[in-house]
C-alpha cells in the first residue's frame, strides 16, 4: 500500500501541472492588479490544486483500504503520497530546460536547484499533507464536525504552501528566507503535535471516511 501510494502521488503530478498551466492561462487574461493575480497563483492555482490533488490519492487509493485501521494510518499515507509527488516533482525541475549554458553552469544549476528543493520544497510537501492527514485523523472521534475540521486542515495546508511559495518567489531581502523558514517551521510544530496527540487515540477506528 506505501509504495501504490507513492507511486500514484507521483503519477498525480502529471494531471496538477496541466490543471495549473489551464487556471495560470486563465489568470493571465483576467487583467488584475498584479498583487492579486500573485496572490492567486501561488495561493489558488499552485498551493491549492497541489494539497487537493495529493488529498485525492489518499481519498481514492486508501481511505476505504482494510489496511486504514489506525489514525495514525492517514498522516502516513498522506506524507507518502506527498513524498511521490515532490519526487517527480523534483525531476522535472532538474530537468527543464537549461538553454545555451555550459556544462559548469548546469551542474552548479542542477546541484543548487537539488538542494533547494530537497530542503525546502520536499519538506513542504511532506509537512503540509501531513497536517491534511492529521485533520482527517482527528475527525475520527468528532464525527458531527468532520467536514468542518478537514476544511481546516486544508485551508491551513494551503494557507501555509501558499505563505512559502509566495515569500519565496516574490519577496526581496531577508523576508525571501525568513518567512519560508517561519513557515517550515511553524508545520514542523503542527505536525510534531499533531503526532503527539494522535499517539492518544484509541488504534483501532470504527468510524466510516466515505463522506470525507
Amino acid at each position: 500500500m506505501i509504495v501504490k501510494i507513492f507511486l500514484w502521488g507521483a503519477v498525480i503530478t502529471i494531471p496538477v501541472f496541466f490543471v495549473q498551466i489551464g487556471l495560470a492561462s486563465l489568470l493571465e487574461k483576467s487583467n488584475l492588479n498584479p498583487i492579486i493575480t500573485s496572490l492567486i497563483y501561488w495561493f489558488i492555482v499552485i498551493s491549492f490544486t497541489e494539497e487537493l490533488f495529493k488529498y485525492f490519492v489518499v481519498k481514492m487509493k486508501a481511505l476505504n483500504s482494510p489496511d486504514m485501521d489506525e489514525p495514525m494510518d492517514i498522516v502516513i499515507y498522506m506524507v507518502v503520497a506527498a513524498l511521490g509527488f515532490a519526487a517527480l516533482e523534483n525531476v522535472l525541475y532538474l530537468f527543464s530546460p537549461v538553454g545555451q549554458l555550459s556544462f559548469e553552469a548546469i551542474l552548479s544549476r542542477t546541484l543548487l536547484i537539488s538542494f533547494i528543493r530537497f530542503v525546502g520544497a520536499t519538506f513542504l510537501h511532506t509537512l503540509c499533507s501531513a497536517v491534511i492527514g492529521y485533520a482527517i485523523a482527528i475527525s475520527y472521534c468528532d464525527e458531527k464536525n468532520r467536514s468542518t475540521e478537514f476544511i481546516f486542515g486544508l485551508a491551513m495546508a494551503v494557507l501555509l504552501h501558499g505563505l512559502y511559495d509566495f515569500s519565496i518567489m516574490t519577496l526581496d531581502g531577508n523576508l525571501k528566507l525568513v518567512i519560508p523558514a517561519i513557515v517550515i517551521v511553524a508545520l514542523a510544530i503542527l505536525v510534531f503535535s499533531g503526532f503527539t496527540r494522535l499517539k492518544k487515540m484509541k488504534s483501532v477506528c470504527e468510524v466510516e471516511l466515505t463522506s470525507i
